[in-house]
């Protein structure tokens, strides 16, 4: 099969398209002809090892995939060759076929695409552990989404309205804007353009969004934080600027609100049935029409190298995916 393989520590350009064996699956694990591999922004960052996870060199980036079931290894008993299915495979996923684990792997229905299917792991994942587990969104209550013009973003917002929240979205530019509102948004915020505070307070009559949905971090964190309803909770979920910001404590007091963080990876491994249960959330609304994931860019594997460098240049809306099989 072919892969692209990170052999060295750089910029996408660096990356090497590489004939490997076919793989074989283990106890617990199932073989994937990979038909969809959605990109993620930290992608970008492992490749470059700016991410807080260092694969072992060499190593195939790409976090989820969705395919066919082409072997099952020993003691899985839910899924079957043939099976069409989308799962969260950490490493991988830049290939013509992905060893997955079984227990984050889950079927997919006739009708979903597989590059909306292969979206569902990780950017609706998260969110929907964010804003189900760790916020406990509420109906009536507001949700600010940062960032809201990305595949996380986006997914929160569409979240956040199936959960019959208001959505406030913000992002950079007011064409990413129009597409959040053609995904539910409410309102939305041009923080390139617009005071973020002053926008939050006429938007929300002075009382600030309940919950903070923030992937992007950097310099925007602490005006956001500022804003926060009393009582409210801040969702770390990742930092796209590139800076960490440091969050002065005493507003946390001030305002009884929670700064909580949201680590899908891990709560994905520590509890497989709770994250499977997410999934089957998200594919029930997928069939309600509530959630369904936004493909800007499909590339071909030999496209790899490129569609990552307009990741990295925010180039991308949505979800953007590699197509293996083209």
């Amino acid at each position: 099969m072919q892969a692209f393989q990170c052999t060295h520590l750089g910029p996408p350009d660096e990356l090497e398209l590489n004939t490997l064996p076919d793989p074989t699956p283990a106890a617990g694990e199932v073989i994937i002809e990979v038909h969809a591999a959605p990109l993620n922004f930290p992608d970008v960052l492992m490749i470059e090892g700016k991410y807080q996870m260092r694969p072992e060199l060499p190593f195939t980036p790409g976090a989820e995939v969705a395919g066919i079931v082409t072997a099952v290894g020993e003691g899985v008993t839910h899924l079957k060759v043939g099976d069409r299915v989308a799962s969260f495979v950490q490493l991988g996923g830049f290939a013509q076929q992905a060893v997955a684990p079984a227990n984050a792997t889950f079927p997919l229905p006739n009708g979903v695409d597989f590059a909306e299917g292969a979206a569902l792991p990780l950017a609706y994942g998260t969110s929907a552990h964010a804003l189900l587990d760790r916020a406990e969104l509420k109906a009536g209550q507001t949700l600010l989404v940062l960032g809201a013009a990305g595949g996380v973003g986006l997914a929160a917002v569409q979240i956040g309205k199936a959960l019959g929240a208001r959505v406030i979205a913000a992002a950079s530019t007011d064409e990413k804007l129009e597409l959040c509102r053609q995904n539910g948004a409410d309102d939305t915020i041009n923080y390139s353009t617009q005071d973020l505070r002053s926008a939050l307070k006429e938007l929300t009559g002075g009382k600030g969004p309940d919950v903070i949905y923030d992937p992007v971090g950097g310099k925007l964190a602490e005006p956001a934080f500022r804003s926060i309803a009393w009582g409210g909770k801040y969702l770390v979920v990742g930092f796209a600027e590139g800076e960490i910001p440091a969050l002065p404590l005493n507003l946390a007091l001030l305002k009884g609100a929670s700064i909580v963080g949201v680590f899908w990876g891990e709560f994905a491994k520590r509890d497989p049935k709770k994250n499977l249960a997410n999934l089957h959330q998200l594919l029930t609304w997928m069939g309600e029409g509530k959630v369904k994931p936004y493909i800007s860019a499909r590339y071909a594997l030999a496209d790899v190298p490129q569609a990552l460098k307009d990741m990295a240049g925010r180039k991308v809306t949505g979800k953007a995916v590699i197509e293996p099989q083209r």
